[in-house]
């Protein structure tokens, strides 16, 4: 669907060569449903409004969603210590870490990929391939042995490995695996029939592969730069719409009721400046009113932004199987239609 208001997309899409698949939605109607580039390359495979892309930390909102139900059902509370979930052992680890702590990247916990001291994901692949990364257990031996980094609630420090444990956490209390919770009591509440925990192995059709640009204009693709398997930090395929499918399931309580909604896009903690975090969520505000809830991800071949504008009550979802642009497409859409 391309109409005269997209024009502003269409140029940002061919100043970046942008590849991915669009979805803009306002009260109801679609404003944008757009699809640029291959989702295979070698194959010349177009993406389409089918197509599913890997979201990275786009889906640590999934994680929070689950703990949060979880603390409906009366199973746990956000006070609930760490140390009362698990029964791993982390022997440097402050035994004052709550579930609130995780979820807002304040727990101090060591991260398995610090992004204060490291800006290669792949790295991590080196001593531990990637294809060892199925289970969220497997993730324990790169942090669970190591020193805290503050003491828990001290500030905001974004955390990989806090999610790591939320998921954790989310297998032991309700007894499913966590790909199979959310796949179940999330995807499926909300209508979001084509997104899943895919493993790189054993892909469904549709699913668009991540390419990585190199300086002299050749590319490769991402499959042995990420797990193999994604999880509660991050890791699982949607399709745009399936994502817009979502911000309406969770802003109509389908998912949670008002008050854990309500608690999960609260600003917990200040950031920078006028953005924040709440429960899995970014949070934007502008002139100290909410002016968007949104998730992001970036993994090599994967950038993804997706918004919940209150407002105004635009919804938007931008996937790219490159390593960027989903950054810039969001802010041409918020520039027309917020």
């Amino acid at each position: 669907m391309i109409t005269s208001s997209n024009e502003k997309i269409e140029q940002i899409q061919k100043e970046i060569s942008f590849s991915g698949s669009i979805f803009v939605k306002n009260k109801g109607s679609v404003l944008a449903e757009l699809s640029y580039g291959y989702a295979n390359r070698a194959d010349q495979l177009e993406n389409e409004a089918g197509t599913r892309f890997g979201i990275a930390s786009g889906c640590k909102i999934f994680t929070a969603v689950a703990i949060c139900q979880l603390v409906e059902e009366g199973k746990i509370s956000f006070d609930t210590k760490l140390m009362e979930c698990l029964d791993n052992v982390f022997p440097y680890f402050d035994e004052a870490i709550t579930i609130h702590h995780l979820l807002t990247h304040t727990s101090g916990v060591p991260d398995y990929f610090d992004e204060e001291v490291m800006d290669d994901f792949e790295e991590l692949w080196i001593e531990k391939p990637m294809y060892h990364m199925r289970k969220l257990a497997d993730f324990l031996p790169l942090f669970q042995k190591e020193h805290m980094k503050f003491i828990p609630g001290e500030r905001f420090h974004y955390n990989n490995a806090g999610y790591i444990l939320l998921g954790l956490i989310v297998e032991k209390v309700s007894g499913l695996v966590f790909t199979e919770y959310v796949e179940k009591r999330i995807f499926a509440k909300a209508g979001m029939t084509d997104s899943g925990y895919f493993a790189f192995d054993s892909l469904p059709g549709k699913v668009a592969t991540g390419y990585i640009e190199k300086e002299d204009g050749s590319w490769r693709t991402n499959v042995y730069s990420l797990p193999v398997q994604g999880g509660s930090d991050g890791g699982a395929f949607i399709t745009a719409k399936d994502m817009v499918k979502f911000w309406d399931a969770l802003s109509t309580h389908l998912l949670l009721n008002k008050s854990l909604t309500n608690e999960l896009l609260k600003p917990h903690v200040q950031e920078d400046g006028d953005d924040f975090y709440g429960y899995g969520v970014w949070i934007k505000k502008k002139e100290d009113i909410i002016f968007k809830y949104h998730v992001m991800g970036y993994d090599p071949g994967v950038s993804f932004h997706s918004a919940h504008y209150p407002v105004s009550n635009l919804q938007l979802a931008v996937c790219a199987n490159v390593s960027k642009g989903a950054y810039l497409v969001m802010n041409g859409i918020e520039e027309q239609f917020a």
